[in-house]
């Protein structure tokens, strides 16, 4: 049940202070006083909580967005760490 739109991406404002925007199973938009809206996840590894950077909106769309969070999550349930580098796995 996705909560953003393409839309609704564009159209948020930055605010004084840094603010975060959900979609759903982790994913959401930090948004930051300069204007700059960077694809965040966030997923829990062993019982602690994990941050991943996906990268500057609107360089990675929404649609890529949820299609990296969605390869993390399927990496999770393997169970691989999914923000591990490839040459230590």
């Amino acid at each position: 049940m996705p909560v953003l739109s393409d839309a609704k991406v564009r159209a948020l404002k930055p605010k004084e202070k840094p603010y975060k925007q959900a979609d759903f199973d982790g994913l959401f938009l930090l948004v930051n006083p300069g204007g700059s809206k960077l694809w965040r996840c966030k997923y829990r590894w062993m019982g602690k909580e994990k941050l991943l950077s996906f990268g500057k909106y609107p360089d990675l769309s929404l649609k890529q967005a949820r299609a990296q969070r969605d390869d993390a999550r399927k990496l999770l349930a393997e169970p691989q760490f999914p923000s591990r580098p490839p040459w230590l796995c």
